[in-house]
């Protein structure tokens, strides 16, 4: 169980930033590293399945990697609140009830995700966001409010 806010907070089940602070200490550096594993393993999977669309995928490249990372992205996060990069950085995502995430968020993550990737001013602003905000939060996270945390040790 995590530690919580004041109920009048919006964020009230997640950690105080403040009196909890180890829950985002280097939070942000963790996401970059997850982000370069989890570009990695997307582009991996994406060649991967690139033969099981009798290479006509290659037409379509750009799209086709968005759309396994999209697959990728919402997959992992559904199941265990963080994608494979996440885990190996001991850091997964929270609702603001702090909770992991259901399906119906992680989805609504990775688009929000996707949609800021797509265009420069969101992602400058993301960056901006996370390295900035008491909870390390991009915009997507938000909008969502959804917050990555550094894994908490199981009971």
């Amino acid at each position: 169980m995590l530690p919580m806010t004041d109920q009048h907070d919006p964020y009230w089940g997640l950690p105080d930033p403040v009196l909890h602070a180890e829950f985002y200490e280097d939070v942000p550096s963790k996401r970059l590293v997850a982000w370069v594993v989890d570009t990695v393993l997307v582009i991996l999977l994406s060649l991967l399945a690139l033969p099981f669309t009798a290479f006509a995928a290659v037409f379509v490249l750009p799209l086709f990697v968005a759309l396994v990372g999209f697959v990728y992205r919402t997959v992992t996060l559904a199941r265990g609140s963080a994608t494979w990069g996440m885990r190996l950085m001991a850091i997964e995502l929270r609702n603001a009830r702090g909770e992991r995430l259901d399906t119906r968020t992680a989805a609504l993550h990775t688009l929000f995700y996707s949609l800021s990737m797509t265009f420069v001013l969101p992602q400058v602003a993301s960056i901006v966001l996370m390295l900035t905000g008491a909870r390390a939060q991009g915009l997507h996270d938000l909008m969502l409010g959804t917050a990555a945390i550094n894994r908490p040790a199981r009971n």
